[in-house]
């Protein structure tokens, strides 16, 4: 009998920490293998070095994961305002317009999570101009008082977020998140996925 070639290990790059905990889960997904992630400075940090990542992706397999936010009408414009030429092995992809928005979009568990009706999420989650703040606007309504406390930011705090935001966000996607439910109503998510199956089975992206 013969062995099992050996899953495909995928390096990637991300603005931040929760997004690193999606590209964890997102390359284990496919049968992949997480390599080191970089970056988890901020988009301008990602994008002074995303022509050495797409270097490093002409040999190896690589994802880079940014927010499109407001920075322009749709991904495919800011994917070619960073990259015109991607390489064979990377998967360049735009979360649409956060990557909070993957997350609403399996709604039912993170509704679960933490302590919402379901009825109160958006239908479609990649249409809301501020998904992170949909995110924060949803916990101040918890039944849960550790998600209005950690998640929320203390008035006058200064804040977009509470203090421990990113670290009840990182366990859902550990714990709970399931990309495959999310990525039905998540056209950018469904396109990552699909992308990185074809890294794993060793196919080209171009």
């Amino acid at each position: 009998m013969r062995d099992r070639p050996a899953p495909a290990i995928i390096s990637a790059a991300v603005e931040g920490d929760v997004d690193e905990a999606v590209v964890d889960k997102l390359i284990r997904s496919v049968g992949a293998e997480p390599g080191r992630v970089y970056g988890k400075q901020g988009k301008d940090a990602l994008r002074k070095k995303i022509h050495g990542y797409n270097n490093a992706a002409r040999h190896t397999p690589w994802l880079v994961l940014v927010d499109l936010d407001r920075d322009a009408d749709c991904a495919p414009l800011l994917r070619d305002d960073w990259l015109t030429a991607p390489a064979p092995k990377l998967c360049f992809r735009i979360a649409v317009r956060q990557v909070e928005a993957w997350l609403l979009a399996d709604s039912r568990t993170l509704a679960e999570f933490l302590g919402i009706a379901p009825r109160r999420f958006p239908s479609d989650p990649e249409m809301l101009d501020d998904p992170k703040a949909t995110m924060v606007a949803l916990a101040r309504q918890s039944r849960r008082r550790d998600v209005r406390v950690h998640m929320v930011p203390r008035e006058g705090a200064g804040r977009a977020v509470g203090a421990a935001y990113t670290s009840m966000l990182i366990a859902f996607v550990e714990e709970k998140w399931r990309p495959g439910v999310a990525a039905r109503t998540s056209e950018s998510l469904q396109r990552t996925i699909k992308c990185l199956q074809r890294l794993a089975q060793g196919g080209r992206i171009t």
